[in-house]
């Protein structure tokens, strides 16, 4: 018996609030979900306040989809809301897979069109270096001749277990080593420890950014805009395809989560980022996210 497909609206709204005057904004959005086998995006809109001077959707290098604008007029406040409507219908039981060192030799050969795009993600990335500290963190995950999706749920529950979740522990450009020592972090953090151990092995790992629905405690109302935007890991398994992973959460991803776009590491795929012109040094950020299902979920 296959799971009922789930419909959601996600709404995610970020504003920046700017001490002095800024002369002009230039900002690219990863913001609207992918279509991929189990899940499909049926209408999406982004709107910018002020009205930009330019506005131009495009497909990135991973197949993402993402928009540039420019606002050119003098303003003290930016706001970028994206609304989609997403059905998703993404199982979750799998097979363990081969051995990851079976998987190590196939992506090594690269026999399949699927194998050569995978390759790409077994090389160190900004964010993704593979240190010596990578590698000893993932060596107990890794036994020999070990099922690969074994190796990913043992991974996943040794940094659930291991580290505490912190927003402002860490910022976007701290490393693994600093993750490590730290014991601590965000789920970009988590995401991007488990792409590097898979890569310190040899195997074809990557970041996936998105949303997941999260549910209020029984009997309490859900709170609007108390969801967030969220990332988890991926990993190539020869004849099945990416597999992704939430180590976070310490489950395989299911119809409760909506992929927005993928890349090497965090660096490829922000929800927002650009470059603003103003004398003034400071700014207050307001962030805002709802993943409200449409129809009544199991």
């Amino acid at each position: 018996m296959t799971n009922p497909t789930v419909s959601y609206e996600v709404v995610h709204s970020t504003r920046y609030t700017y001490e002095s005057e800024v002369s002009a904004s230039f900002g690219q959005v990863h913001l609207m979900p992918r279509d991929l086998p189990g899940q499909e995006c049926r209408a999406s809109a982004v709107r910018i306040e002020p009205e930009p001077a330019d506005y131009r959707e495009r497909t990135d290098f991973f197949g993402n989809r993402a928009a540039y604008f420019s606002i050119r007029q003098p303003h003290t406040r930016l706001t970028v809301t994206s609304t989609s409507r997403v059905e998703v219908d993404r199982p979750v039981s799998r097979p363990p897979g081969p051995a990851w060192e079976q998987v190590r030799e196939r992506l090594a050969a690269a026999a399949t069109d699927g194998e050569l795009d995978a390759r790409q993600f077994v090389l160190e990335s900004p964010l993704v270096s593979v240190s010596a500290a990578v590698e000893r963190y993932a060596a107990p995950s890794f036994g020999p001749d070990r099922p690969l999706l074994e190796v990913a749920a043992d991974l996943s529950a040794r940094i659930h277990a291991g580290f505490s979740y912190r927003p402002g522990s860490t910022s976007v450009t701290t490393g693994l080593d600093e993750v490590i020592e730290g014991a601590q972090g965000v789920c970009q953090d988590f995401a991007q420890l488990a792409v590097g151990c898979f890569r310190s092995r040899g195997l074809a790992a990557r970041y996936v950014s998105g949303y997941l629905e999260t549910r209020p405690p029984p009997g309490r109302p859900r709170r609007q805009g108390a969801d967030v935007s969220h990332a988890w890991a991926s990993v190539f398994v020869p004849e099945e395809g990416w597999v992704d992973f939430d180590p976070t959460n310490d489950t395989f991803v299911g119809d409760r989560y909506v992929v927005t776009a993928w890349g090497r590491d965090y660096s490829d795929v922000p929800p927002l980022k650009g470059v603003i012109f103003t004398e003034g040094t400071g700014h207050e950020l307001e962030v805002t996210v709802d993943v409200v299902p449409l129809n009544d979920t199991p």
